[in-house]
């Protein structure tokens, strides 16, 4: 393991456009989804639909947050309803798989999306098995990232020192709340607008653009 991680004991991973390559654009479907939810919702058309949703998405972490605060929607209504989606996109990433399985310590994924959404994705890539356990939207009692609740959440559920964990994200502004609890932070530059929305270079401590490479890289850092 190379030096700069042989502290880490639990290694927590975002799902969404970390796990999987930002540019197959799973989010185009499960946005059409939301905007036909926020549609019916409000009476509105499409274009309307779509400003709320993203003001949502900026203001609170998720259109769900949002939603949940201002029209007190049932969260699990919505989520199953936006995550109804093919998952033909995702392909099978053995160097993903083979570098998760090597890797020591604990293994859990932290995602603003819900379990069983999550439990498909990670069966696409082949990862099924990987992980201790998915810390979703409800155990954060829908308090999203970057709320920092759902990172207390994690830590007390899991049982997490954070000065021995390190946290895999792709939206720069969610490793805010895990670096000021003592986290090392890794940044997924997808290359996306919004995955640097509300970035702190001070909270980030390793900027890649692809987990897989990275993983294989630090666990053979003389190959």
């Amino acid at each position: 393991m190379h030096p700069d991680f042989a502290h880490v004991r639990t290694w927590i991973f975002d799902l969404d456009n970390t796990l999987y390559p930002a540019s197959t654009d799973l989010f185009a479907l499960i946005d059409v989804r939301m905007g036909e939810y926020v549609q019916r919702l409000l009476g509105v058309d499409a274009a309307e639909a779509r400003r709320v949703q993203k003001a949502h998405f900026l203001e609170h972490g998720t259109t769900l947050s949002g939603l949940m605060r201002s029209h007190a929607i049932d969260p699990r209504e919505f989520l199953d309803y936006v995550h109804d989606i093919e998952m033909d996109r995702i392909a099978e990433d053995r160097r993903l798989v083979e570098a998760m399985a090597r890797l020591p310590g604990r293994k859990l994924i932290f995602t603003n999306g819900d379990a069983t959404y999550a439990a498909r994705v990670l069966a696409r890539i082949g990862l099924t098995d990987a992980f201790e356990a998915i810390h979703d939207i409800h155990a954060c009692a829908y308090q999203a990232k970057p709320d920092p609740q759902g990172y207390a959440a994690l830590i007390s559920a899991f049982d997490i020192d954070p000065t021995t964990a390190l946290f895999v994200e792709d939206m720069a502004r969610n490793l805010v709340p895990a670096k000021a609890l003592g986290m090392t932070t890794v940044w997924v530059d997808n290359g996306s607008e919004s995955a640097g929305h509300g970035a702190d270079p001070a909270t980030i401590d390793h900027v890649i653009d692809d987990v897989g490479a990275w993983l294989h890289a630090i666990q053979e850092p003389d190959a």
